[in-house]
């Protein structure tokens, strides 16, 4: 057995958790996550005012946190690094419903005025596309195949799992997942997101 798992890791420092991770130990990654998921919900909470939201930000910060456990260089404490990576994604996603807001408003504007599509109403439904193909794009790999598919054909959920050989659960995790992502960086133009793609969920 794992000396790891006899010994307790509650005992064990940030730091040296920090190092254990870095060397792919999942067992001191859970410590951290324990340490600290809830407490950064609730400083993401408090700012934000939006529990989903919270939640969404400090489950994406850890698995970005494990995803790139290799190039992990905590030069400050663990809790001053999670506490500024989730301030700044916090920034992004203010920065990122700032835009969002302003590129939806012009997009219904486009759609509505059919009589003055103007070349300024035409660039911003282009910046739109760009900014949707951008965050696709930034998906996890197996994710963003799912979703790709899912919305570049008029397959069904099943029909997407027999194709791509992966079972009807997996996709529907898969798309899910990829809608949560997307509305946690694209606000309120997910609704957009979904009727532009054709996505189908059921």
């Amino acid at each position: 057995m794992d000396s790891r798992c006899v010994k307790n890791l509650s005992a064990f420092t940030d730091a040296e958790l920090a190092i254990l991770i870095a060397e792919g130990d999942a067992l001191a990654y859970t410590e951290i996550y324990n340490r600290y998921s809830a407490v950064l919900c609730v400083f993401a909470y408090k700012r934000l005012g939006n529990r989903e939201e919270a939640r969404d930000l400090v489950h994406e910060l850890f698995l970005c946190l494990w995803r790139k456990r290799t190039e992990m260089s905590v030069t400050v404490t663990m809790s001053t690094y999670l506490f500024t990576a989730i301030r700044n994604r916090m920034l992004d996603l203010i920065s990122h419903k700032k835009v969002s807001s302003k590129y939806v408003n012009s997009f219904q504007n486009y759609c509505t005025n059919t009589e003055n599509h103007s070349a300024d109403h035409l660039v911003r439904h282009n910046q739109l596309l760009a900014l949707i193909e951008k965050e696709i794009a930034a998906l996890p790999p197996k994710m963003r195949q799912v979703f790709e598919f899912s919305r570049k054909s008029s397959y069904n959920r099943k029909e997407i799992a027999a194709e791509l050989g992966l079972s009807e659960q997996t996709v529907k995790s898969h798309l899910q997942h990829a809608l949560k992502i997307l509305k946690l960086k694209l606000g309120t133009i997910v609704s957009i997101v979904m009727s532009f793609l054709h996505l189908f969920f059921i």
